[in-house]
């Protein structure tokens, strides 16, 4: 059967439609925070005071992160390369499709009260390598979807709907499945599970794990029928060969300025914005004492923000080029973590709210919408001046290396944030070094040019 360009294009949309939860739903605004109220209460249990306990659950989460992002950041080029000189990617997008699943699905065993964290942190784990892997390989089929001009239009477009993917699967959460710790109701204020899921032992917030795995089960079925695998015209390299492209190219680097200065920025600003998406629930949670709920709805507001800046800025991207979008979003972000650092539930910078006021949650309300926003538009952006510095037929190596990048030092904000929290014994201060990451990024944009090696 043959497939039109229009459903390949909307198939490959369909992954980010199916993936999306896994971000949206477990590591950020439902999974992320209940974990860390299970940690906390653990922790407390052990003598903690409730300030020392956030702290300490926060780092344990860190901890998790930077594990799997090295797991990530040692493989992703390795196999990229494999991937390239076979011609062969579906297979590896099975794969990790099946990890996906495997791993989302084992959250569900995270019990209140638990002591075992390291087993939900394991299975957090190997979904998360499963959607980042997954990612690379689809990433790389980007090059044979459109041309150059539609780039831009393409890459934004599929982050926009899966935003909205993560989106109704977050209100699904928030009014079938997620139960408040105190009522026992979710926000539609019904039983979790229409009355088929126990509130006591948390089964709706748990259900997040099989609920995320199912949702991505059912979605990728537009993937595997319309996307199909680019026709292989180079010749077929065994992994010996492979891997010593794979050093000629890394080899290359320093005299290919523009790609290794992108490289070298994208690697800081992606690893801020995930650590910034990580700790923003944690945050939530143990900064302003807010309810799993509550931060769902949080995300819902993000989750908007995103799906509309991409889909319009998309449109300026392939109209101006990635890069300006890049820098305008980076100092939206870095303006946001000043803020996050500079408030808690009392006082911003310095200046005090009245006893009760709400003013805080309002500004942490906008906050998450401009996250949303500079981070999806960052995103999306960064994929496209990706493909402008590689070529079709090496793509799966140039997004592996792409995903060396983001991961090589992922452990860098997950672990100035655990230092910085743990040092100061404060949740507020363990932000503050996402901000000269995201500067650090500003100043390696400097030497990207806007069309990549493409530009003469």
């Amino acid at each position: 059967m043959t497939v039109s360009a229009r459903r390949r294009i909307w198939g490959w949309f369909f992954f980010d439609w199916a993936s999306q939860p896994y971000s949206t739903l477990l590591l950020t605004f439902i999974f992320a925070p209940y974990f860390s109220e299970v940690a906390r209460a653990h922790f407390m249990a052990q003598g903690f005071a409730p300030e020392a306990a956030g702290a300490a659950a926060q780092s344990y989460w860190g901890f998790g992160q930077t594990v799997a992002g090295v797991l990530i950041a040692l493989l992703a080029p390795i196999l990229g390369a494999i991937a390239d000189g076979t011609g062969r990617r579906m297979v590896w997008i099975w794969l990790f499709s099946a990890c996906y699943v495997v791993g989302a699905w084992g959250l569900w065993f995270l019990m209140p009260g638990a002591s075992d964290l390291h087993w939900a942190m394991i299975a957090f784990g190997l979904g998360l390598v499963g959607m980042e892997f997954a990612t690379i390989f689809t990433n790389s089929l980007m090059p044979s979807l459109a041309t150059e001009e539609e780039m831009g239009k393409v890459s934004g477009s599929g982050f926009a709907f899966g935003y909205l993917g993560g989106i109704i699967s977050l209100v699904i959460m928030l009014l079938v499945f997620a139960e408040s710790a105190t009522t026992g109701r979710t926000l539609a204020g019904q039983e979790p599970g229409l009355g088929l899921l126990n509130p006591d032992l948390r089964e709706g917030t748990r259900a997040v794990g099989p609920f995320t795995a199912i949702w991505y089960m059912v979605f990728m079925i537009p993937f595997f029928l319309w996307v199909k695998e680019p026709k292989f015209t180079g010749q077929t390299s065994g992994i010996s060969a492979s891997l010593a492209d794979l050093g000629r190219l890394i080899r290359s680097l320093p005299r290919r300025k523009s790609l290794f200065a992108y490289l070298m920025s994208s690697m800081f600003y992606r690893d801020a914005l995930n650590g910034l998406f990580t700790f923003g629930g944690i945050y939530a949670s143990g900064v302003l004492g807010w309810s799993v709920t509550r931060i769902g709805i949080f995300g819902v507001i993000g989750a908007v923000a995103a799906a509309l800046a991409t889909w319009i800025v998309g449109r300026i991207d392939s109209a101006k080029g990635p890069k300006p979008v890049i820098v305008w979003s980076a100092i939206v972000l870095i303006a946001i973590c000043t803020v996050i650092v500079g408030m808690s539930r009392e006082a911003i910078f310095g200046i005090p709210f009245a006893p009760g006021s709400p003013v805080p949650d309002y500004i942490f309300y906008a906050c998450g919408a401009l996250i949303g926003a500079a981070g999806g538009t960052i995103q999306a952006s960064s994929r496209t001046l990706m493909v402008f510095h590689t070529t079709p037929d090496r793509a799966t190596e140039a997004f592996g290396l792409y995903a060396l990048s983001g991961k090589a030092t992922a452990f860098i904000a997950p672990a100035l944030i655990t230092a910085a929290t743990a040092a100061s014994g404060n949740q507020r201060i363990g932000i503050a070094p996402l901000i000269g990451l995201f500067i650090l990024a500003l100043i390696l944009l400097i030497w990207v040019r806007p069309k990549g090696e493409r530009q003469v």
